[in-house]
């Protein structure tokens, strides 16, 4: 499609090069400005390339950061990539071409369409994951977490060597190195995991279902793993929370993530024939249980333990074996994130282990069930089930006939009073009654009430109860209080070669060697074979020469493992303020002029991004703060999300569905600056809308009358057709004075545009500032008179959101300089206000005449001057009102 009189192509291959040629956009280091640093979720350079959903919350921060510059701001708007990852790997194992062949092709091609939307990045500070020179400060922070450990009194990491040893383990090396390890931020220990043979790696929750859905096999296996203990920081991680200018759905998300609750552990005897079972293995002779409800403890009916539980092999009867380690291995084939959303639903699965624990305070026997709705990541791994009080438990007592006892009722005729330190529980017959009451529930009761049928907590309160059960439980050391979190330990460890290497070594007894700092980087060295080892180690195993190395005398083998893609990414936003740094990880004054105390200014990106690498970046920024290598206890200060762009037909862009719109065909049909236009206009930012191939024909049109407002060809009419750039020249009528008889009105347009487009920005509301443009060029294209100032002024409101169109009209217009550091125009507020306002006088609801006034005119002069209208006294011809209603600044209307 052409659009006569924009020559769109023209303009932005020239724009572009200029704005190449000059550095237009390169950030200074200026400490005397006001900063503002603007930065995108940085992009996974995928083989596709970008489609027109990604550009959108590019196109946002962009209109911001051409904005902030204009308002006089220094302003960072860096761009890079997030190149290591699992696509580009596979890739290599299903073709033998190197990830890095494809990631720079990738990279190239993405930086290639990002320029062609006219994005004002600093080109200069690009960086991608993948340089050795950036993931060399990725792995010094890694060993800052190794050498570091949390110091719970200070609240805070703190170097390794501040760590206190106790006296005892002073004489003994081995000792003292295990309590060192155990307390490292960064560790090693077996860890259960989403283990995926045909990979050949890990997997995150969070990838499971991506790759299942591809046919691969994932299976819950211990394994060997690096982890790191960002449990340490979760209750900053929620404290820091209050601080933020975020969404409050992405708040919930990191609140609920991290799971605080308060409660208590409980310790169950194993009876006899288990309990043997246990200690001969080793194991504690008791079932430990975290509940936020120990007020409902006479309430238990069953306990349920995770499949992988430790103590599933003691509690496991004879009779019962067969059955339960079928239930075990088809629970090893689902991930975590599976069994949460199946433990939603109503069926419930499980089976008997054949064994039993002792109520704590009843002694009462109570069969133990193994279920995969209960995780061993979070709590014990095991829970007391009491299901007339919890949804879940209730489904699953229904499911298989177990009791159900009734302790919490909404009210009761008041407390009673305890008798003696240790009070009976409730009796056989009590429990009948109570189980008589659950067998007539329909539903679990899960509020707050008060207690009944629970001995010593017969008619307390919730609050009450809780606290004397807790109380007890410590007085008879069958319980303690505890705070838990759903949080668990970041598992760091990757089977895979594309990845940043982890920088430690193991000598021949198995103890850590770390890379000394000034060796880094640890390079990834070079290969052709990416398969898994035989040992099912990463294909860095495959590499002898690289793993088997000595150092001051000793024979060491480098860790195999790599780093997940989330490392790079956790400290991207810091590399941006200093790149070429390769001295430090950041210069200290560069950190505090661009983080300040609140971090970066806005940061926009997708909501898929809303809990893990916002809350492991936040992680790694509080290390860092605790540290001293940062001075802001949070990075990000102001948070959007874009909402997702649809296909025409409604549905999530993709290529299975045949939906995607790719942006090279939107740009080469029409122009760069109506594909930036529309996204914006399309709908509020963090709204979800469809893509519609007729709405940006409108954009495009809009941005063909803006050329035809302001340009003309000499000696040629108004209607010539203008589809190239050469000849172009500006109608002198734009700069023409306004003539005297709609100066006011034209003035008022012209800043009260100013008003709503500036408004607008800062509220991010971009749809509507676009709106206001449109009426603009509506209000003046047929006179075209704007004067110098308006003329100039819509320009430069043009210039965030069209900067190619708007960067050639000030050009034409006489301007040597890219409009990038021009000031933003300032609306005179004089200049909006109305002197007079159109009133309209209706007679049972015709109008019948108007007048001029003054705004606000009170609703009696509005009356007086409504009746003294000669065309309303024709009307009303002697009759007499019955009422007169008045709607201020609007009509006067009389009811006969």
């Amino acid at each position: 499609m052409s659009h006569p009189g924009y020559p769109f192509a023209d303009i932005e291959r020239k724009r572009q090069a200029h704005w190449d040629e000059t550095r237009a956009f390169r950030t200074p280091e200026d400490p005397s400005r006001p900063k503002y640093y603007v930065l995108d979720m940085f992009p996974y350079p995928s083989g596709a390339g970008l489609h027109v959903g990604h550009p959108e919350g590019y196109t946002a921060t962009d209109i911001i950061a051409r904005y902030k510059r204009m308002c006089g701001y220094n302003v960072l708007h860096p761009m890079g990539w997030d190149a290591f990852g699992l696509p580009a790997e596979r890739y290599a194992m299903q073709t033998g071409i190197h990830p890095a062949v494809t990631t720079e092709q990738n990279i190239n091609n993405f930086r290639r369409q990002l320029k062609s939307l006219g994005f004002s990045y600093d080109w200069e500070r690009e960086l991608s994951t993948t340089q050795p020179d950036y993931y060399r400060w990725t792995q010094w922070i890694f060993l800052k977490l190794f050498n570091s450990w949390f110091d719970p009194e200070q609240k805070k990491a703190r170097p390794i060597a501040e760590l206190p040893i106790p006296p005892e383990l002073a004489g003994d090396a081995n000792a003292r190195e295990t309590y060192v390890n155990a307390r490292r931020l960064a560790y090693v220990t077996e860890a259960p995991v989403n283990w995926c043979a045909e990979l050949g790696t890990v997997l995150a929750n969070e990838e499971v279902e991506e790759w299942t859905s591809k046919g691969y096999s994932v299976e819950r296996k211990p394994m060997r793993q690096w982890m790191l203990r960002i449990t340490a920081y979760a209750e900053r991680l929620l404290e820091g929370l209050d601080r933020l200018d975020w969404p409050s759905g992405t708040m919930e998300l990191q609140k609920n993530w991290i799971g605080r609750s308060e409660g208590a552990e409980i310790e169950f005897p194993l009876t006899a024939d288990a309990a043997a079972r246990a200690e001969s293995a080793g194991l504690p002779a008791s079932l430990r249980i975290f509940t936020t409800r120990p007020d409902t403890i006479y309430g238990v009916t069953y306990m349920v333990i995770a499949p992988e539980h430790p103590l599933a092999d003691a509690l496991i009867s004879s009779d019962q074996k067969s059955a339960a380690e079928a239930y075990i291995a088809e629970a090893k084939l689902k991930s975590d994130l599976d069994r949460q959303v199946q433990g939603e639903k109503a069926e419930k699965t499980g089976v008997f282990t054949g064994g039993h624990v002792r109520h704590p305070l009843s002694g009462e026997a109570i069969p133990v069930w193994i279920a995969d709705y209960v995780l061993m990541s979070y709590g014990t791994g095991a829970i007391m089930a009491v299901p007339a009080h919890d949804e879940r438990d209730f489904a699953f007592a229904r499911r298989f006939k177990l009791p159900v006892r009734v302790v919490i009722a909404p009210t009761a005729s008041g407390p009673r009073e305890p008798s003696g330190a240790a009070p009976d529980a409730p009796t056989d017959a009590e429990r009948r009654e109570s189980e008589a009451a659950g067998a007539r529930l329909k539903t679990a009761f899960a509020e707050e009430g008060v207690n009944v049928w629970s001995g010593p907590l017969d008619g307390q309160p919730t609050k009450a109860a809780i606290g004397r059960m807790n109380a007890l439980l410590e007085a008879q050391k069958l319980g303690v209080r505890r705070i838990n979190y759903k949080l668990r330990d970041w598992l760091f460890s990757r089977q895979r070669y594309w990845g940043e290497p982890i920088p430690i070594s193991f000598d021949e007894a198995g103890h850590f060697v770390a890379e000394s700092e000034d060796s880094l980087p640890l390079l990834l060295p070079p290969s052709d074979n990416f398969q898994p080892a035989a040992t099912g180690e990463s294909p860095l195993a495959n590499l002898p020469d690289w793993v088997a190395h000595a150092r001051d005398g000793k024979q060491l083998r480098r860790e195999t493992n790599t780093m997940p893609q989330w490392a790079g990414s956790c400290w991207y936003y810091l590399r941006f303020i200093d790149p070429g740094n390769s001295d430090a990880l950041i210069d200290p004054e560069k950190e505090a002029y661009w983080m300040g105390e609140n971090g970066v200014d806005l940061y926009v990106g997708g909501s898929e991004h809303a809990v893990l690498h916002l809350l492991y970046a936040r992680f790694w920024h509080k290390v860092l703060f605790d540290l001293g290598y940062v001075k802001s206890p949070e990075p990000f200060q102001k948070l959007i999300h874009q909402g997702l762009i649809l296909g025409e037909d409604g549905e999530k862009m993709s290529k299975s569905r045949g939906n995607v719109v790719n942006p090279d065909e939107v740009v080469r049909e029409y122009g760069a600056d109506a594909f930036r236009l529309f996204e914006m206009f399309l709908g509020p930012l963090e709204a979800v809308k469809p893509w519609s191939s007729r709405g940006i024909e409108g954009v495009a049109r809009f941005l063909s009358r803006t050329w035809r407002l302001y340009t003309q060809r000499e000696g040629e009419a108004d209607d010539a057709d203008r589809s190239t750039l050469q000849g172009a020249a500006i109608d002198p009528r734009v700069y023409a004075d306004i003539p005297e008889d709609r100066r006011r009105d034209a003035e008022r347009v012209i800043h009260a545009t100013i008003k709503k487009v500036t408004e607008d920005i800062e509220r991010l509301s971009f749809n509507t500032a676009i709106s206001q443009m449109m009426i603009f060029v509506n209000e003046f294209l047929s006179e075209k008179q704007l004067g110098r100032f308006g003329a100039e002024a819509f320009v430069k409101l043009l210039s965030p959101f069209a900067p190619h169109l708007a960067d050639e009209l000030w050009s034409l217009l006489g301007n040597a300089d890219s409009l990038a550091n021009v000031p933003w125009p300032a609306y005179d507020p004089q200049k909006i206000t109305v002197d007079e306002i159109e009133i309209v006088f209706q007679v049972n609801g015709k109008v019948r005449g108007r007048a001029r006034v003054a705004p606000g005119a009170d609703d009696e002069s509005l009356k007086k001057l409504a009746l003294a209208d000669p065309a309303i006294q024709r009307t009303l011809q002697d009759q007499t009102p019955k009422k007169i209603i008045v709607v201020k600044n609007k009509l006067v209307n009389i009811v006969v």
